[in-house]
């Protein structure tokens, strides 16, 4: 008698599907309440893929939703993070996700982003100094030492820039190198110090090279020295060298600076007229005074042979012979001095 009962639930449960499965019902999951002879339905909205009353034992549940032999119905998974097999629920795993519910699978997460939870609704963005190139991930991996990641869910690090280094891993940035040492590199680890002859200050990246008249012998210095004075600097690199007593070397020099050699001397700070200078000039001096002087007096001679030469006609006019004034006329003329 009582396994005829249940014979008759079963099959009004099975004809009710049927009838049920003729109309049209809203995306939502339906409660079945089983009596010993009555089964009403209610509808409920806990999801969007539940809309078919349990008919496990007459068809098969619809995608999207698993079959609950408790209940008799077909439903599909109460939360996001689940995904459908043909009879349960089952968590995503790790690297997984489903944001949805009444879903048949779960998602992977992409690159940049990973789960380390199984049921998640979500993927995590890898943090700043991380990354993950890969989908599925549980995991981000730490940038290495002289690499950096400076914004959140990256696929990859970057190499720090020439005059920056990172000594540790997961940098968020590359740090300048201190004063007075250098990453010649890219993808540095650390820095070196400047050469001797080279210097460098905190806000610039690279060692330079020390000014004309400056030196340094030091390794990692941040600024040059003068050279001083009564010292000469040739090469940014070397000490100061001693000036030569014949010569100047004011502050700043990269040479000694000499008077000129025969015809001058060093007297103190100025250069003056070497006695050889000084007769040489008198000398020099007296001949060109006489050169002048027999320019002059061989001028004056020229012009008075030219005046000479002029007068000559004058002097040596022919004239007839007889007497003027009692002067035969053969008689030399005199000069009166006109």
């Amino acid at each position: 008698m009582e396994r005829l009962r249940v014979l008759s639930v079963l099959v009004t449960a099975c004809v009710l599907g049927v009838v049920m499965s003729q109309t049209t019902l809203s995306p939502a999951v339906t409660i079945t309440t089983v009596s010993a002879n009555v089964t009403t339905a209610t509808p409920s909205t806990t999801g969007p893929s539940c809309s078919a009353l349990n008919t496990s034992t007459c068809t098969a549940c619809a995608p999207g939703s698993y079959s609950d032999n408790e209940t008799l119905l077909c439903s599909c998974c109460p939360e996001a993070g689940l995904c459908v097999l043909p009879e349960a629920c089952l968590l995503c795993v790790q690297g997984f996700y489903q944001p949805l519910a009444g879903q048949q699978g779960c998602l992977p997460c992409t690159s940049g982003f990973y789960s380390n939870s199984t049921g998640s609704p979500v993927c995590q963005a890898c943090p700043t100094g991380s990354y993950n190139n890969n989908t599925g991930s549980v995991s981000c991996r730490a940038c290495t030492p002289g690499f950096y990641a400076s914004l959140q869910n990256s696929t990859s690090c970057n190499p720090c820039p020439q005059g920056t280094y990172c000594n540790s891993s997961s940098c968020t940035q590359c740090r300048i190198c201190p004063a007075g040492s250098e990453a010649l590199q890219i993808a540095s680890k650390e820095c070196t110090p400047c050469r001797p002859g080279m210097h460098k200050p905190s806000y610039q990246t690279m060692c330079q090279i020390c000014s004309s008249g400056f030196y340094q012998i030091r390794w990692g210095q941040e600024n040059c020295d003068l050279c001083p004075e009564n010292h000469y600097c040739p090469s940014p690199d070397v000490n100061p060298i001693q000036c030569p007593t014949d010569a100047f070397c004011p502050e700043g020099s990269t040479a000694p600076g000499y008077c000129m050699e025969t015809f001058f001397r060093k007297v103190g700070e100025t250069c003056e007229l070497a006695p050889v200078t000084i007769a040489l000039l008198v000398i020099g001096g007296g001949v060109g005074l006489l050169f002048i002087i027999v320019l002059v007096l061989r001028r004056r001679r020229d012009n008075d042979s030219e005046l000479s030469l002029a007068r000559t006609p004058l002097l040596r006019k022919d004239r007839p012979p007889g007497r003027f004034y009692g002067i035969p006329c053969d008689a030399e003329p005199v000069y009166a001095g006109w």
